[in-house]
């Protein structure tokens, strides 16, 4: 289904402004729990983005796909799979009804990030609805190189607070030949020295990840290469190996299944984080999923130290702060943008900090 709601999305920012009332931008709301609450106010309403959907356009051979943000994630990967094509980053969907917008509003990305790279590496450009209630275009459909920001990367990640995506374009890349998946009975340490080492080699990785005392190595590539990368690397063959990559990209995965908060710690690759509690380690070494009950001062400590973040990416108490806090400098460049394309503060109001 193809629809183009972009006046009605425009008229209701512009109402918004008019009025003086904010606006909680929601998708296919199966992302809600990330991120903080929006501030709620007696003149609050939910702008639905869900009517505001289809494919713009798709030309297989430039591995270009432009789609209207409501457009269903799963509807995309089907029409690309068609194509032999794949969205590189592998974005979580966390429930039926994700969408576009919500993947690039999110900016997050699956197992395949160390290797092809994030969401925000394959946006090409954007269309959007400022918070003045103006359409605004950035980039294209090729790659460029441009002085000042890069606008359109700027919305990845960025959670509805700059702006009401209404279209994005993206590139696209070829389905890997063959896919295996080898897995290595290890100890964490030994996981780690043995990801570092294969992160310094040429095999043909796109993924690696360490729970419950197994390395798991995903080779993709051309079958010569995958076949003689599978005798180099050892280990057992995973059976159904698509389900285990899945339920980790999508957090069905046994090891989530916990009434403690979920931290995420991005830190650089093969970083050791000394904690009690047993990690799920993602992104050849550079991700660490921990349930813990400690504080958020501790926790982003325990990243610190490591010379990365932390992120509250789950809990029940949705009154703290997600995001690590922010050095002075690049908390002005955050307040800069915010004042640039929402001056009045109607969009996500507090999603990303609290303040902005």
């Amino acid at each position: 289904m193809s629809s183009n709601r972009t006046q009605e999305l425009q008229d209701r920012i512009r109402a918004a402004v008019n009025n003086k009332s904010m606006l909680q931008i929601v998708g296919g709301n199966s992302k809600h729990f990330y991120g903080n609450t929006t501030s709620q106010s007696a003149k609050s309403e939910v702008l639905e983005t869900r009517i505001h959907q289809g494919v713009v356009s798709y030309e297989p051979s430039e591995l270009v796909i432009t789609a209207r943000a409501g457009t269903p994630l799963k509807e995309i990967e089907v029409l690309l799979a068609e194509n032999n094509q794949m969205l590189p980053f592998e974005p979580p969907h966390y429930g039926e009804h994700a969408t576009l917008g919500g993947a690039i509003a999110t900016g997050l990305s699956g197992s395949r990030r160390p290797f092809t790279g994030s969401a925000r590496d394959f946006v090409l450009g954007v269309r959007i609805i400022s918070g003045k209630g103006e359409v605004m275009s950035f980039g294209g459909q090729v790659m460029k190189n441009v002085a000042g920001y890069d606008v359109s990367r700027l919305m990845v990640g960025a959670l509805g607070t700059l702006g009401l995506l209404l279209e994005v374009s993206i590139k696209v890349l070829p389905r890997p030949q063959q896919e295996i998946t080898q897995c290595i009975a290890v100890s964490r340490q030994e996981a780690l020295k043995t990801m570092q080492t294969l992160n310094q080699s040429s095999q043909p990785l796109s993924a690696l990840a360490y729970e419950g005392e197994k390395l798991y190595v995903r080779l993709s590539g051309a079958a010569s290469a995958v076949t003689s990368a599978q005798k180099e690397v050892g280990g057992e063959t995973l059976i159904h190996a698509d389900n285990f990559w899945q339920q980790l990209n999508e957090q069905s995965h046994p090891f989530f299944e916990s009434d403690k908060p979920l931290w995420r710690l991005s830190v650089p690759y093969v970083a050791e984080i000394d904690s009690n509690e047993q990690p799920f380690i993602d992104w050849a070494g550079a991700l660490y999923w921990l349930h813990s009950d400690k504080s958020t001062e501790e926790i982003q400590q325990l990243a610190s130290e490591q010379g990365g973040a932390a992120t509250l990416f789950k809990t029940p108490d949705q009154k703290q702060e997600r995001f690590a806090p922010l050095q002075a400098k690049i908390k002005q460049l955050h307040v800069n943008l915010k004042m640039r394309f929402d001056p009045y503060g109607i969009l996500n109001f507090g999603r990303l900090y609290s303040d902005l």
